[in-house]
């Protein structure tokens, strides 16, 4: 969401503490002070997450705050993972594979790279997957190993928690 607000000392404070209020998280601010302030007004981007209902309170919040609303994007899916897949992928159907994530509707995939060398040879492919939270992340990755289990593929996960 970006911000208009006053140019005087507390007044970021002020923005920030309806989100806490509303038990958002903030994921990043960017607040770029131009020198010398061509206006009496600072604009700021946050990046939050808000539980479900909660955006018409915070909204109400921050006016009473004096602090005006210019714009609020919706990016859904906030946490990526990228995997390696490894079997008969297109004998196995991998536009299955990919709709059993896609219809949770918290997780996709968006990027999807195929490497085949043969016919009967295993091919292998690199799925990234998007989703809304880290917990639909962590579902959509018990998606793809049930079905990796059941369609006898390896998935190679990364290190990190996802």
């Amino acid at each position: 969401m970006k911000l208009e607000m006053r140019d005087q000392p507390g007044q970021l404070v002020a923005a920030l503490q309806p989100i806490s209020a509303v038990g958002g998280n903030i994921i990043a601010v960017i607040h770029q002070r131009e020198t010398p302030a061509a206006t009496e007004t600072l604009d700021v981007q946050i990046v939050l997450e808000l539980p479900e209902g909660r955006l018409e309170k915070l909204l109400e919040l921050l006016r009473e705050q004096g602090v005006n609303v210019v714009r609020i994007g919706e990016e859904r899916l906030l946490y990526e993972c990228t995997l390696i897949t490894i079997g008969h992928l297109m004998h196995t159907d991998l536009s299955d594979t990919v709709d059993r994530i896609d219809t949770t509707g918290s997780a996709e995939v968006t990027d999807l790279s195929l490497a085949m060398p043969a016919i009967s040879s295993p091919s292998s492919a690199r799925i990234t997957i998007r989703s809304t939270t880290r917990e639909e992340m962590k579902k959509a990755i018990r998606i793809l190993r049930s079905v990796a289990e059941q369609k006898d593929l390896l998935i190679i996960e990364p290190l990190e928690d996802a």
